[in-house]
């Protein structure tokens, strides 16, 4: 789908809602239900889209805050929020059509100074989507053996940081990270 304003595309959308709340989002938001986000494969993170359902006109603008969904046939999941003002609750999925608003600008963080960087993609709870996101840099990242998933123990849980290379300059770190921000993906400079 192109990122240009007003370019649209048609699908079927569905929600999710409960059993994600409070955890991190691919763009490292941490997802709350109750406000307009959703989730779409490949626009970068936030664009902002309308989202119309084409059962009953109803619309809604969203930020697209993650990645997904990952089930055939869907081109958008949507928060628990964006599907109550879509209509959508029951169903479960719908048909719609999605308008780019906005493409968003790229932020792209810096933690702290060090000697040393690395560049940090996503931090997940569940291993398996810090393994999809690896695969997914991998497609983008020249220095493919460089995207590494680091092990981080919290009191309670385990969070799989997605990495990406060692970096001696701040400027290396940089270029790095605007031209995966470029490809959409989120990017947060650290001390290695």
């Amino acid at each position: 789908m192109s990122t240009e304003g007003g370019a649209t595309q048609t699908g079927i959308a569905s929600w999710y809602g409960p059993g994600f709340h409070g955890r991190p989002t691919a763009s490292g938001v941490i997802y709350n239900q109750n406000e307009l986000t959703a989730a779409h494969q490949t626009l970068p993170l936030g664009t902002r889209v309308m989202v119309t359902n084409l059962d009953n006109g109803r619309s809604a603008e969203v930020a697209i805050n993650d990645r997904g969904p990952f089930a055939k046939g869907r081109i958008v999941d949507l928060s628990y929020a964006a599907a109550r003002t879509l209509g959508m609750i029951g169903p479960g999925t719908i048909p719609v059509r999605i308008e780019v608003i906005d493409s968003g600008t790229y932020r792209i963080k810096t933690i702290r100074p060090s000697l040393d960087y690395t560049l940090q993609a996503g931090s997940f709870v569940e291993l398996e989507n810090a393994q999809r996101l690896k695969e997914n840099l991998a497609k983008s990242y020249p220095r493919v053996s460089e995207v590494t998933i680091v092990p981080v123990h919290g009191k309670d849980s385990i969070h799989y940081r997605v990495q990406l290379g060692t970096f001696s300059n701040r400027r290396d770190a940089e270029g790095h990270a605007q031209q995966l921000a470029r490809k959409g993906f989120p990017i947060i400079i650290m001390e290695k």
